[in-house]
Parts: structure tokens; sequence; C-alpha cells
């Protein structure tokens, strides 16, 4: 295997494992911040809401979108450290 199908293997792995880790990020926090510990969030109030009905109606729709631009900053460093960033 030629060293740039090694780097892009390297490449496409971490790219993998950052997706993987922030789809279960994303996963926890809609399914079980909106469904599973529902009850126990909604022990707790946030702008007059309860916290499991929030997150099931607001909070997963803002983690997601912070995760996106989590992503993009994580892929940017990783075109860079693998040489694929624009020039």
């Amino acid at each position: 295997m030629s060293e740039k199908q090694q780097r892009a293997k390297a490449y496409w792995k971490e790219n993998l494992r950052y997706l993987l880790i922030l789809l279960i990020i994303w996963f926890l926090v809609s399914y079980g911040a909106g469904i599973l510990f529902k009850d126990a969030l909604n022990t707790i109030r946030l702008g007059g809401f309860k916290l499991g009905f929030w997150f099931a109606q607001q909070g997963s729709i803002y983690v997601f979108v912070i995760l996106i631009f989590v992503y993009v900053r994580l892929m940017n460093k990783l075109d860079k450290k693998y040489g694929y960033d624009e020039k």
C-alpha cells in the first residue's frame, strides 16, 4: 500500500471516529433526554418549561446545530493534519 493510500485510510478512520462520537452525543440528547430521561429531567424547569419537554421540542435541535459546527471545525483540523486542506 502506498503512502497516499495509508494516509487516506488513516484520514477516513479518524473521520469515522468523529462521526460516531458526534452521533452518539446527538442520540443521547435527542432520544435519551427527550424520551428516556424525560421524567427525571421534568423536575427541572428552563424558561418556565419542564426540561424534558424542552429537550424533546427544542434542545435536541439546538444540540444538532451545534454538533454541525463542531464537525466542521474538527474536519478542518483533520484536513489540515492530513494535507487535504485548500491552500
